[in-house]
């Protein structure tokens, strides 16, 4: 049903483009193997490529792979993507684009409400669909920053409130900003440390003027401000910026409370546009507010989108809530959101719930669950989830999942994985390296189906694999309990 839902209106329209994709693919994944081995971050080059375009933004706008490229210099990539997208003849196959000073969004295919398009930031042109792993001190856990180039990251997400906590922003600044800190060449996301006021909220005072924390280690406070939150993520210097909102629980059950937060979401923006020093280089993304209330979510679209942001996000869900009211207060928020910008649904990181919301016009993802659930030994494979601590894995002398072309499934089996998870620290990072690269695969292959307008036919073969519960001609189907239990193929959380 979600799929048959009619599109928003664009800005142009146009047949997806069809070509070689063998051809195309293998040429975006040499363009990145040459991009990640250049010490200097110049993969791209300055000079021409085979079709005559600059080498910086070779094949921009391909195949579900990925095929962001650094420029000589960040300003260079999006000046070049600010000039491609303005001199775009009126019948091109761009649906729709929009210019930012640090961000052009280019909206290249769609079916139905599921969009490709390539989000050209400072430091790296993003494909979307796409997801984020949470690096939350710039640092995502039991991983360095080669392990995530090799599993083709292309965004990595810090927070603003434990980045400031430690190591400081004014040592980030100085260092050159985050990305020189972690040596990171790719494009960053910071939150703006709303979220510690559900994750925090037994240890924070919400006001008008600011949200005071408590540390729960040492006890002492912190005063974020929308206009001090501005200048920290000005010296940590990512790509994306969030403003600060005011956020609730979706669990909760205080109306008033909602559309408090939903108003002083939309007021503190408004400040956080007034703070924000480094418009050429950071971009600031709005958020969308309103609990699980449908009115107030419609109210807060109405009056974030007038703003004119380079992208907007949905906040204050992936709480606990159910999901049926999740997928729903998504439908709202996107279908009043433009059509030309980025959309950002925060806190989704379960395949399925990512799946849906493609289906319903998202294009960025964000959660600490791939990395989190490696920490005990569970890997995400296309039928689900295997849990390695399970005895059924002793004896099994296969990767991970076949065909995965991970570090760790190249090299290692299910029965030494079984051995080491949750007793030896290397099977964290092991398990992680897998789980990443997997979220990966699985965004190129929503990338490249949307583009050759097959979305609908992989979303049933997606759901096939991970909720095989009736299958067609088959005397009996294993029951789920069953199928948890030996961890031949466990299902998703429902």
């Amino acid at each position: 049903k979600l799929l048959t839902r009619v599109p928003v209106l664009v800005v142009m329209d146009a047949a997806p483009r069809r070509g070689n994709n063998n051809k195309r693919r293998r040429r975006e994944e040499d363009s990145f193997e040459e991009f990640v081995s250049d010490e200097e971050g110049g993969g791209g080059g300055s000079g021409d490529d085979d079709d005559g375009k600059n080498g910086s933004l070779a094949g921009l706008v391909g195949s579900g792979g990925l095929v962001g490229l650094h420029g000589s210099s960040g300003s260079s990539l999006v000046s070049s993507a600010r000039a491609r997208v303005l001199s775009s003849p009126p019948l091109s196959t761009l649906l729709a684009s929009s210019i930012s000073p640090a961000l052009v969004f280019e909206l290249s295919s769609r079916e139905k409400r599921a969009r490709r398009a390539t989000m050209t930031t400072h430091h790296f042109a993003c494909q979307l669909p796409m997801f984020m792993p949470v690096g939350t001190q710039g640092s995502v856990k039991g991983l360095t920053a080669l392990d995530l180039e090799n599993a083709r990251v292309q965004l990595i997400l810090g927070n603003t409130y434990h980045l400031e906590q430690r190591p400081g922003s004014a040592l980030i600044e100085t260092m050159g900003g985050l990305h020189n800190f972690v040596s990171w060449k790719q494009a960053m996301l910071t939150d703006s440390g709303g979220f510690q006021m559900v994750s925090l909220s037994d240890l924070l005072e919400v006001s008008e003027h600011a949200v005071t924390f408590q540390d729960p280690a040492t006890g002492n406070t912190t005063t974020l401000t929308p206009e001090h939150c501005m200048q920290v993520q000005n010296r940590i210097g990512a790509d994306i910026m969030m403003a600060l909102d005011d956020v609730v629980s979706s669990t909760a059950n205080d109306p008033k409370r909602y559309e408090e937060a939903t108003y002083r979401t939309t007021r503190w923006l408004k400040r956080c546009i007034a703070a924000h020093k480094r418009t050429d280089r950071q971009s600031l993304f709005g958020i969308v507010q309103g609990g699980l209330d449908l009115a107030l979510r419609r109210k807060s679209c109405e009056e974030l989108v007038p703003l004119n942001l380079p992208g907007y996000a949905v906040g204050g869900l992936s709480g606990g809530e159910d999901k049926a009211n999740f997928w729903r207060c998504v439908d709202a928020s996107l279908e009043l959101l433009p059509e030309n910008k980025p959309r950002y649904v925060m806190g989704v990181g379960y395949p399925v719930d990512i799946v849906v919301c493609v289906a319903l016009g998202a294009d960025m993802f964000d959660c600490v669950y791939p990395t989190r659930t490696a920490r005990f030994g569970t890997a995400m494979v296309s039928s689900g989830l295997l849990k390695l601590r399970s005895r059924s894995f002793a004896n099994d002398m296969r990767p991970i999942e076949a065909g995965c072309d991970c570090a760790t499934c190249k090299r290692y089996t299910r029965a030494y994985l079984h051995t080491i998870v949750t007793r030896e620290p290397v099977a964290s990072s092991l398990v992680s390296v897998h789980n990443v690269r997997y979220m990966m695969r699985l965004m190129e292959q929503i990338r490249e189906a949307i583009e050759n307008n097959r979305f609908e036919a992989f979303v049933q073969q997606f759901m096939r694999k991970q909720f095989p519960r009736v299958r067609a001609n088959d005397d009996y189907a294993v029951p789920y309990e069953k199928m948890e239990e030996d961890g031949r193929a466990p299902v998703w959380p429902r």
